[in-house]
Order: structure tokens, then sequence, then C-alpha cells
């Protein structure tokens, strides 16, 4: 599942609008989660849905739009969980599209447990971070109590010991981009938003 819904007010634009050179970072997303396996990939959009969908192909991803985009990254977890509610999917990993240092191998890593009564978090340098993955017992539990823009994170701070870290540190950059340096460093650019009723 990729989080694609936010509005980027620190970056200046929707995050999944992001471009890395020509290509929508989104699509970076996708490829990468289906290269390392995921039998399907969820993407849930929220501000500038119209124009995501006009400018990035999202072929071979299932769209949602998170329509309460605005009340912070919780309904977006919900909205894609529900997605995959009547699916025999038995873990879902979870990622945010302003990751552009994702790769295949840590995606791969973190869901070698791909288990309906685990939770697994990736690490850089000993802190939590994405992928995640959250087995499918988690999942009512995570949709009741993730709120705003803190996520899934009350459920993980209650479950805190069942929680499987796994290094990615060697094989992946966890960095978000959430300011105008970051985005200069990766080379990531927001095009023009249309204006729109």
């Amino acid at each position: 599942m990729i989080i694609a819904a936010g509005g980027g007010r620190r970056i200046g634009g929707p995050e999944a609008l992001l471009h890395q050179g020509e290509k929508p970072l989104v699509r970076r997303m996708i490829d990468t989660l289906a290269e390392a396996g995921c039998a399907q990939v969820v993407v849930v959009l929220g501000a500038s849905a119209d124009q995501v969908r006009e400018t990035a192909d999202l072929t071979g991803a299932t769209v949602v739009v998170n329509r309460a985009w605005g009340t912070g990254v919780g309904s977006s977890i919900r909205a894609g969980l529900a997605t995959l509610a009547d699916d025999g999917i038995e873990a879902v990993v979870v990622v945010p599209v302003d990751m552009p240092g994702l790769t295949v191998a840590a995606v791969r890593r973190v869901a070698a447990l791909p288990y309906p009564d685990v939770l697994v978090c990736a690490t850089y340098d000993g802190l939590r971070g994405y992928p995640m993955l959250f087995g499918r017992r988690h999942w009512p539990g995570i949709a009741t109590l993730a709120s705003a823009d803190v996520g899934a994170r009350p459920y993980l701070l209650a479950h805190k010991d069942q929680i499987v870290d796994i290094a990615c540190d060697t094989v992946a950059d966890g960095s978000r981009v959430d300011t105008p340096e970051l985005m200069a460093l990766y080379g990531l650019t927001i095009p023009p938003q249309r204006i729109g009723a």
C-alpha cells in the first residue's frame, strides 16, 4: 500500500505529484512494490487526485481516493486497508510515496514474514521507519486507532513487544522528503498544480 494522499504543505505541493526527473515518484513506488513481489498494489490518493491520475501511469495498481485526506495519514491507512478487506491477503506492506530511497531489497526484507499475526518495521540506524508490514489480524485494530498525522503509531506503541525490527540501512535510504532542501538533494520537483473546483 502506497500512501500518497498528503497535501505536502512543507514541500509546496502534494507528495503524489513528486517527480524524479521525468518519472512520477508514485510510478517508481508502484514498480518497486511489484518487483518486490507484492501481489496487489494499492495507491491511496487524496490531494490533487485527479491531476495525479492524469499525469502518472498508475497501471497495475488499485487506486483509492481518500476524500478525508486533510484529516491526516490515519484516514488514508483506513481507506487502503478497507480496499484489501475482501481479498485473501495475509499481510500488507505500507510505504509513503515521499521516500525516494526505498528499494526492492528493503521491501523484500520486510515482506519476508507474510503472516497474519506479524508486525514488522524497517529500521535505519536503529530507528523505526518504512516499509512496514501489517499482518491481517492487526488490520481492525490499526484501522480503529489510526488517527490524524500519527497514522498507525498508537497501535504500534500498544503492541511494541510484538514488532519485529528488520535493519534496512545497508539496502535502502529511509529518508522521507519533507523539506525543499531534501527535494533538491534527491532531485525531486513538483509540476505546477491546476486550480480547480
